[in-house]
Formats: C-alpha cells, sequence, structure tokens
C-alpha cells in the first residue's frame, strides 16, 4: 500500500521537554521498551496498531521505533486513519545519543536495544 508522504521529522525538530500536547507513541516490541522508553509514552506493538487503534493517543503524536522504519510504517497507516502523527526519524538510538529522558522497566539504565 501507498499512503503518500509520511510526515517525519528529525530530533531537532522535537522540543526539549515536550509539549504537554504532544504525546509519544512507541510501536517497537516488549522487550525494547522494557528495557528502555520515553517517560509518559504509550506503547502498541505495530503488528497490533489496527486491533488497538482506540488506544492511539488523540491529537499532536510523535511515533517512535529503534531508528525510524517502523515507525515511519505506523505514520502511514495512522495517518491514513486520520490521526495527527509525525515520525521520528533516527528513533530511539538518537533520542538516546542527544541525552533526552528515558525510563525502563528493567534493573539498571535505560538502554535502547
Amino acid at each position: 500500500m501507498n499512503y503518500g508522504p509520511i510526515p517525519t521529522t528529525d530530533l531537532t525538530g522535537v522540543p526539549d521537554p515536550l509539549p504537554d500536547d504532544v504525546s509519544v507513541l512507541d510501536v517497537r516490541e516488549d522487550v525494547e521498551w522494557q528495557h528502555g522508553h520515553i517517560p509518559g509514552a504509550v506503547h502498541i506493538p505495530m503488528m497490533q496498531l489496527p486491533g488497538r487503534l482506540a488506544e492511539v493517543p488523540a491529537g499532536r503524536t510523535l511515533v517512535v521505533c529503534k531508528v525510524g522504519g517502523r515507525s515511519a510504517q505506523a505514520v502511514a497507516y495512522l495517518a491514513a486513519q486520520g490521526h495527527d502523527v509525525v515520525n521520528l526519524d533516527g528513533g530511539m538510538l538518537d533520542w538516546a545519543a542527544a541525552g533526552r529522558p528515558m525510563v525502563t522497566e528493567r534493573d539498571g539504565d535505560p538502554l535502547v536495544v
């Protein structure tokens, strides 16, 4: 399927801290999420999106994965469903490298796997 241009930004286009009116949707798999994610992000693995559309945040949403590939696919799909979404090119790898806030569900420091 071709959804047309995918709204995308790199980390330089993402304010730090995130504005209150911007949500984050993380579409990585459970193990990736557990190791490290953005505080307050909603976690819906990409393959579960069609069945969990009601859980996608309303309003402006930044969609992330590890490097930006899966999130680009998710943004294309969600935009076609009418959601106001933007893909983070560079994903969680760039987020972590820039020292942006992260939390973990495991012992130790958060990390991107």
